[in-house]
């Protein structure tokens, strides 16, 4: 149960630590101040989800390891975070695009996990509850936006959704780590959140005037460890020291 334990908070902080590591990106360089700001919101709250799983993680760790080793100390191989979070930004449609998706289900696991009989797993998802609001109304608001926008916009999102999408069935999977959680009453079934998944989408998509996707090829390997180049680029980025005169954050 305890190496179970480890890897499904390990799971959760990979997701979050990723995936801020993305948004962080578009810092100074986004489209509006008001889209910079909200990405940089997004991204610190991940940071600050990251670090909680991380932390609990670290008391379950059977090699010892802390928080921050686990976060900058392994090989991009032992990372094992969904893989849509790794994703490229590419322009702004394909950054909404995956932030959507991820945020849409982040947002119904963590109000599932709220009701763990684990109180460490509950305290932080109730902790991360209310970001995952922000970050859900964030996506959908600029969804509409550009789905609802200009020719171009409505192309290029249609695009990054199509792309994004491949990756979405991965998020429902449940393998032994979760099997084993959830007949301890630790985790929730992730398949059972499908359907309300689904209804939020297509809520938003209709809204914005988009269709879901058709005939998507389902990429489901990132739990297992990664053999691309993606999360190995972004581990550089992340242990780079900071340059003389430059502040370590």
């Amino acid at each position: 149960m305890s190496s179970a334990y480890f890897e499904y908070a390990l799971r959760m902080g990979d997701d979050a630590l990723i995936l801020g590591q993305r948004l962080s990106a578009w810092c100074g360089h986004a489209p509006s101040l008001e889209v910079d700001l909200g990405l940089s919101s997004l991204a610190l709250d991940l940071v600050g989800q990251a670090t909680d799983w991380l932390a609990l993680a670290a008391k379950h760790d059977p090699q010892g390891r802390s928080a921050d080793a686990l976060a900058f100390e392994r090989d991009a191989k032992d990372f094992h975070n969904c893989l849509l979070v790794e994703q490229p930004n590419g322009d702004f449609a394909q950054t909404l695009a995956r932030q959507f998706l991820f945020s849409t289900w982040q947002s119904l696991l963590m109000e599932a996990l709220m009701g763990s009989s684990d109180k460490d797993i509950a305290d932080i998802a109730a902790r991360c509850a209310p970001d995952l609001s922000y970050h859900v109304e964030f996506a959908a608001d600029w969804m509409v936006r550009l789905g609802d926008g200009d020719c171009l916009s409505h192309k290029r999102l249609v695009k990054s959704l199509g792309y994004m999408w491949h990756f979405v069935d991965e998020l429902f999977v449940m393998d032994e780590v979760d099997h084993a959680l959830l007949r301890a009453g630790i985790a929730v079934d992730k398949t059972a959140l499908h359907g309300e998944f689904n209804t939020r989408i297509e809520t938003v998509l209709r809204e914005a005037g988009l269709r879901e996707p058709e005939g998507r090829r389902a990429v489901i390997n990132g739990r297992k460890g990664h053999d691309g180049n993606h999360v190995a680029h972004m581990l550089h980025e992340m242990n780079i020291p900071p340059q003389d005169g430059e502040l370590p954050w």
